[in-house]
């Protein structure tokens, strides 16, 4: 046995090859089966992830895994597998995508968001890109390997979760918290947002790979004032107090603050396009980039959006009450910052609490794994320049930190140019390429199996 997995490991070297056409296959039809199962996820554990987790299960289970099902709330399911590595004294290596999807209007979309059609060589609907896309890959891949009796050198723990597009509590949190021991070994992990095309409109192709994310700080805002008729004098209107403070936080320009991911982000960037960087100006440097920069330019600062206003029940009565929230991001080692710029901006007169909150991650870009994406990326695509970057969101692993693991975005896609893939993230008429899903089988098989 061991022989025979030596000659199949040289062959699969050989690129292409290592992927059969049932696996280039398949990443398509899972891709629009997933699509097909709703999983929309409304906030409020207003989702049901369970049908899109049997699926996915049943597919590892003919692969050869046991896969768990696990909830927190009844429907609300996740699966995680264990696929053992032929080095048992190497460190796991998490591999994981979530199964929920935001909302899609259908009178929106030029195709029914959840129809996984397939046309033109494309795959379209609610979750093409984010992220079942990346989760057929993974189950491509697994199947891949059980068909031609390859095992990867880590153990792989497989996780599909639910919830990560509202608050991860029934999904990621959940599993962290309360099955730390399926995760056992594992200090790596990987996951959406990563290693896709970027095409910056002169030629160049851009491979960037999530090696951070900015923390997620989601406030409510109160103000308080005195209740009244609205024909009279007052000075304590908890809706003027509270629009004042919305004015102060949307007007705010916050500071340059450069994490090393990012730091490793502009150098390398520069780099590309012969720019000495310049982190005296980083405007200036961002400027110089051109359309690049959109890969870094949300994430040189910390940021709050105010997003939700609620205030008032008539028109003729002052409200003794006024509510709002806003989307705030902060970098690692900036919360300190981040919540002391919030206290000064929202003023005496309203009150400010964490709607929700979670940690901001960094991740090493000198670090084999890295190194190792970077090849697999490069051996299928060596026109292009892989760079790392931060993400200005987060994703599931901001929860699997919890347990020591160190998250990378990774879900490896070739689009062509044109091809806005950041803009259809949550965005309608949602696609993927066929030929991108291909090119993900590959250099996800290639990563995988020397990670």
């Amino acid at each position: 046995m061991a022989d025979s997995r030596s000659a199949t490991d040289e062959q699969q070297a050989a690129g292409e090859g290592s992927v059969d056409g049932q696996a280039l296959d398949e990443v398509v039809r899972f891709t629009s089966d997933l699509i097909r199962i709703d999983t929309t996820n409304r906030g409020g554990g207003d989702c049901q992830e369970r049908p899109a987790a049997e699926y996915a299960a049943s597919l590892l289970a003919e692969a050869g895994l046991e896969p768990t099902l696990l909830e927190r709330t009844k429907g609300r399911a996740n699966v995680v597998a264990r696929l053992e590595g032929t080095d048992p004294s190497a460190d796991a290596l998490l591999v994981h995508g979530h199964l929920d999807v935001v909302p899609a209007q259908a009178e929106d979309w030029s195709v029914h968001p959840f129809s996984g059609e397939v046309r033109d060589g494309v795959v379209w609907g609610r979750g093409a890109v984010d992220m079942k896309n990346m989760d057929a890959m993974i189950l491509a891949v697994v199947r891949q390997w059980a068909r031609a009796g390859v095992r990867p050198r880590r153990d792989l723990v497989i996780a599909f979760t639910a919830d990560e597009e509202a608050s991860a509590e029934d999904g990621s949190g959940f599993l962290a918290d309360e099955h730390p021991g399926l995760f056992e070994g594992c200090t790596e992990g990987i996951s959406e947002s990563g290693a896709f095309t970027f095409h910056d409109g002169s030629g160049r192709e851009l491979y960037p790979v999530a090696a951070g994310e900015r923390g997620t700080g989601w406030l409510k805002l109160t103000a308080r004032g005195r209740a009244g008729h609205g024909s009279k004098v007052n000075r304590e209107n908890s809706v003027t107090r509270l629009a004042a403070a919305i004015a102060r936080i949307g007007a705010h320009e916050w500071p340059v603050r450069i994490t090393p991911t990012v730091r490793a982000a502009l150098t390398e960037m520069a780099a590309v396009y012969g720019i000495e960087p310049d982190f005296d100006d980083v405007d200036g440097l961002l400027h110089k980039l051109g359309p690049a920069a959109s890969l870094v330019e949300s994430t040189v600062r910390n940021s709050a959006n105010p997003t939700m206003l609620n205030a008032g029940y008539k028109v003729n009565v002052i409200p003794g009450e006024a509510v709002a929230y806003v989307d705030g991001r902060y970098l690692p080692g900036t919360e300190d910052e981040f919540r002391a710029t919030l206290d000064r901006l929202t003023g005496p007169d309203v009150e400010w609490e964490f709607h929700h909150r979670e940690v901001a991650l960094q991740a090493p870009v000198d670090s084999t794994t890295y190194a190792n994406m970077r090849a697999a990326v490069e051996e299928f695509a060596p026109e292009g320049h892989v760079v790392p970057y931060c993400m200005s969101g987060g994703t599931d692993a901001k929860q699997f930190s919890r347990l020591g693991i160190t998250g990378y975005g990774f879900a490896p896609l070739k689009l062509p140019p044109g091809f806005d893939y950041q803009a259809l993230f949550h965005g309608v008429d949602e696609r993927v390429p066929v030929e991108a899903l291909h090119f993900g089988v590959r250099v996800l098989d290639r990563f995988l199996r020397t990670a």
